[in-house]
């Protein structure tokens, strides 16, 4: 009798529940930054609802919706109000409105790796790969110093602005009132945000010479990106050896400011709300600076943006649109995406089949991927203007000039964004978090290539 053969025991393999972190983290990068974002806007939301926050809730309420909004803004470096920070939240409350606009310019991921190095924790490949997305980094090489140099670059530069700008409001405000301002002020300009302790912004500071130059040096580095910064640190500061994107940021940034500030002075000279108030022509080109560099982000304002021609408000629209450098606090389409267009341009009237800037060549899928987010940014724009107005029946050049903020994500108004209802503000709402996330989440999409699999004969197609 032939022996029984033994069948083998089946083995059950038990697979670990994935933890609510895995899961977040096995996302695509992009919507990981989305939804890490988004909890950090309903964090903040509830921190501003909580009853030490608030100043006084019967004199000046702040909803559900105020809330949410007031914390979107903060998160995504914004700017935009609905209430008055100064007068609706206790030092609690503007104290969390500083935390979250430290983190959304400084950026989650980048936070998250300072502490866990700090911690001597390992970072991982998807939190690098995150944090690649994050800082706008095609590689993830040398991620680490990056981070360590943007939180020196940080600490440093908004210790200095806020030690100044103690001389301009301990004087006025008091010692403790004073320094808080000062604190306030600086990790406000530095990450481009636009929050002010003032209601009128820094309207009554306009023509004081630490204001002036403290406030724009903070956001003006901060708008040229951390990987500019670190490019300038690594080459002694020296223009020659720098890489292209730098160069091209530093002559773009520099060019946007000349102009920007002559057209304000030239279109605003002889208007009497803004620099008509004043005769002295050196006070008048005082006020058009901080006007002519605030729109790429920035948020503050010494002018009433409201009285100025509607020339000079279409003209702002387009430097909020331009907005910053890539890698940095500011947003808007880029100041490099901007240029490779213009590049573009040219070289199609030319009849060139290359485009070349600082004897360097610019690739084709560079030109590519600066169509799309021309186009899509475009699309955001229109779309969202057309839903502002339908929810709001209000002045056509007022609800565009607070659409291009809030995707530029600067934070300048004209008195439209209090009035919006519900729609309007979810509209401002998502057109923050597309000027902060958007481009992230398209570069991602625009990474990934995907290779054609049937060829077809070229046919003709009439253009211009």
């Amino acid at each position: 009798m032939a022996p029984r053969l033994r069948r083998p025991a089946m083995r059950v393999r038990f697979r670990p529940r994935q933890g609510w972190r895995n899961r977040v983290l096995r996302l695509p990068p992009p919507l990981t930054l989305l939804v890490l974002y988004a909890a950090l806007v309903a964090l903040g939301a509830v921190l501003l609802k909580l009853p030490f926050a608030l100043e006084d809730p019967v004199a000046h309420p702040v909803g559900w919706g105020d809330a949410v909004f007031m914390s979107a803004s903060a998160v995504t470096v914004t700017g935009l109000v609905v209430v008055d920070p100064a007068s609706a939240f206790t030092f609690f409350g503007e104290a969390v409105i500083a935390a979250l606009i430290q983190l959304g310019g400084l950026g989650l991921m980048a936070f998250a790796v300072l502490i866990l190095t700090a911690l001597g924790m390992p970072v991982g490949l998807p939190r690098s790969i995150t944090l690649r997305e994050d800082l706008g980094q095609t590689s993830l090489r040398d991620l680490g110093r990056l981070v360590k140099l943007i939180a020196i670059v940080v600490v440093s530069f908004e210790v200095v602005g806020a030690l100044a700008l103690c001389f301009v409001f301990v004087p006025d405000l008091g010692l403790w009132p004073g320094i808080w301002h000062a604190v306030f002020f600086s990790i406000s300009a530095f990450n481009n945000a636009g929050f002010a302790l003032f209601a009128d912004s820094l309207t009554g500071y306009a023509l004081d010479p630490f204001v002036n130059v403290t406030v724009p040096v903070l956001f003006i580095v901060g708008g040229l990106g951390f990987a500019v910064i670190a490019d300038l640190h690594r080459h002694g500061y020296r223009f020659a050896p720098l890489n292209l994107h730098s160069k091209l940021m530093l002559v773009g940034t520099a060019c946007l400011i000349v102009w920007a500030v002559a057209t304000f002075a030239v279109l605003e000279w002889n208007n009497p709300r803004t620099l008509g108030l004043f005769d002295d022509p050196v006070h008048k080109l005082t006020v058009a600076w901080f006007q002519g560099v605030t729109p790429r982000t920035a948020g503050f304002n010494t002018a009433d943006f409201a009285a100025v021609h509607d020339s000079t408000a279409f003209m702002t629209i387009t430097l909020m649109l331009v907005g910053g450098g890539p890698t940095s606090t500011a947003g808007g389409i880029k100041v490099t995406t901007f240029i490779c267009l213009i590049l573009a341009t040219l070289a199609f009237f030319r009849r060139s089949t290359e485009l070349n800037a600082f004897g360097r060549s610019i690739p084709l899928e560079d030109v590519l991927r600066v169509t799309a987010l021309v186009a899509v940014a475009m699309l955001f724009v229109a779309v969202a203007t057309f839903l502002v107005l339908l929810s709001h029946d209000g002045d056509f050049l007022d609800l565009l000039f607070e659409v291009a903020s809030a995707f530029g994500t600067v934070g300048l108004s004209r008195g439209a964004t209090g009035e919006l209802d519900g729609l309007g503000r979810t509209v401002i709402i998502a057109l923050m978090f597309a000027g902060r996330v958007g481009p992230l989440t398209l570069g991602f999409f625009l990474a990934t290539r995907v290779r054609p699999r049937v060829r077809y004969p070229r046919g003709q197609v009439f253009l211009g």
